[in-house]
């Protein structure tokens, strides 16, 4: 019994891709010069926080898919020799920990998308950089919270079934259009499920489920040969969710599709509101920035409620 499943597991996982080629519009005009992946959530650029959970995952092996002008992801994760040498004269030995930890964090590669054909074609360009052993890809406009690993389940599911494994999210059945959506059959685990077919932002009605896919996969190699043969899809776009389609049709080819339902905290900086929301969130939770923040909150709070209950309501 042990023998088949571990004949039955997939190779050790040690690379991720992420996919940060997007122009930002929707955060313009701040993203106009700077990459919608360096906006800071608290003190951080959003992209660090994805590649942490890369590491934590044990992926220390990072390719990120550029476009244009986005040299700022690279500088950020290169030696700034002159801010260390000011920091050290300072003695500012906290703030020169925080700026070589972002340097020393992985070992991060870039290449550029070239023509921006979708998020299939972004995933395509890693290929010579994976070669012929599954991969993660991780979005940078989702954040999943640290203290609630989603990465690290995943891994193991592919492993364990050498199957590709994307992340689902239960959604408000009216937002399923903005996400592609699983159909999907129960396993063993209430938290794992078996993906039978998927569908690019479908309208509520042509929805397969609320279960939504967000930005995690763990891939087999396999999806490159099927990528190359995906036609534009939605949006005149190559559809990574299409070329998953294919493998949850098709069993024979990568093993099938399963999903991971993930229940903990995340946070969408793709998204202007949620963005801010994310800020506050994981601002709260900090032991130097959490305690006073919580009362301004709770005045912030309670001075929205008496502008709400104040002279003029009921007229």
């Amino acid at each position: 019994m042990r023998g088949a499943i571990l004949r039955a597991m997939g190779p050790h996982i040690t690379k991720a891709v992420i996919p940060a080629a997007g122009l930002g519009t929707r955060f313009l005009p701040a993203t106009k010069a700077i990459p919608k992946e360096m906006l800071p959530v608290v003190d951080k650029p959003a992209i660090q926080y994805v590649v942490e959970e890369a590491v934590g995952a044990g992926l220390e092996d990072i390719l990120m898919i550029v476009g244009r002008n986005k040299n700022a992801l690279a500088n950020h994760f290169d030696r700034v020799a002159e801010l260390e040498r000011n920091l050290e004269v300072k003695a500012d030995t906290a703030r020169l920990e925080r700026v070589n930890y972002s340097t020393d964090l992985a070992d991060v590669h870039f290449v550029r998308q070239g023509d921006p054909k979708g998020l299939g074609h972004a995933v395509l360009r890693a290929k010579k950089h994976v070669g012929d052993q599954p991969f993660a890809v991780l979005l940078g406009d989702d954040l999943i919270d640290a203290r609630d690993p989603l990465l690290t389940t995943m891994i193991e599911e592919q492993e364990r079934r050498n199957a590709t494994v994307i992340a689902l999210l239960e959604v408000d059945p009216d937002q399923i259009h903005l996400y592609g959506a699983a159909a999907v059959e129960p396993t063993e685990n209430p938290d794992v499920v078996k993906v039978v077919g998927l569908v690019e932002k479908p309208d509520r009605a042509d929805a397969p489920s609320n279960l939504a896919i967000i930005g995690r996969y763990v891939l087999r190699p396999e999806v490159f040969d099927v990528l190359e043969r995906t036609e534009p899809g939605k949006g005149g776009e190559i559809q990574l969710t299409d070329a998953l389609q294919v493998l949850a049709a098709d069993e024979s080819i990568a093993g099938g599709v399963y999903g991971v339902v993930f229940r903990g905290r995340r946070y969408d900086t793709g998204d202007r509101l949620d963005y801010i929301k994310a800020i506050i969130q994981l601002a709260v939770d900090r032991d130097d920035l959490g305690p006073d923040l919580r009362q301004w909150v709770k005045q912030f709070a309670a001075g929205l409620s008496d502008q709400i209950e104040g002279p003029g309501t009921g007229h």
